[in-house]
């Protein structure tokens, strides 16, 4: 899985700001509150990981992608939070700490197609906890997956950022159901009225 750009970072936090307080509740009933310390794997640019600190989490992230943790430090410092991050691939995890938990969110272990490097991601989070870890993972099925197209789904959004620019994406999904496997290549374009100022391409 290749890393996340800038443009892909930029989308994501216009269309998924911060999460839900039913999904914050959810990890606060079952994440270690005070001063034992919690990893976020794949934590983006931190839509769960700010809440979470809100809610008196002591917690630490970890993303493979510099533009991703570059949102998440920058959002930190505009509430004028700080935590420990890390920028480092789930799959060759290796940090100076050990977590009493730690979680994956929102699907992202998914996005590790192979499955001999999820296996490895696996083994790397559970070497960074001390007994006895819990680990949350949250997975979903794909509604691709349910009912398959019969040919590559083409979709396209744009969203609003600032001093009137916007951020477009346009994606295409292919599905094979015999290898349990969807690809979407994504472009994502910022605009300035006709004017595209820069792009972005992405599988």
């Amino acid at each position: 899985m290749a890393a996340y750009g800038p443009l892909a970072a930029q989308f994501y936090d216009a269309d998924k700001p911060l999460a839900p307080q039913s999904e914050v509740d959810w990890y606060v009933e079952r994440l270690p509150v005070g001063d034992e310390a919690v990893l976020e794997v794949m934590c983006g640019t931190g839509r769960l990981l700010l809440p979470l600190i809100d809610m008196d989490v002591n917690l630490h992230g970890c993303d493979s992608s510099p533009a991703m943790l570059a949102g998440c430090e920058a959002r930190l410092e505009d509430i004028g939070y700080e935590t420990t991050l890390f920028l480092q691939d789930a799959t060759t995890l290796n940090l100076p700490f050990r977590y009493r938990a730690a979680f994956v969110a929102a699907g992202s272990l998914q996005l590790i197609a192979d499955p001999v490097a999820a296996g490895r991601a696996l083994e790397r989070i559970r070497a960074h906890l001390v007994d006895p870890g819990v680990l949350l993972l949250d997975f979903f099925v794909p509604d691709e997956a349910v009912h398959p197209p019969g040919a590559p789904v083409v979709e396209a959004r744009t969203l609003p950022l600032y001093d009137g620019l916007r951020i477009a994406h346009r994606s295409e999904t292919t599905v094979d159901v015999g290898a349990r496997r969807i690809d979407v290549r994504s472009r994502y374009e910022k605009r300035s009225g006709p004017m595209i100022l820069a792009r972005e391409d992405e599988l």
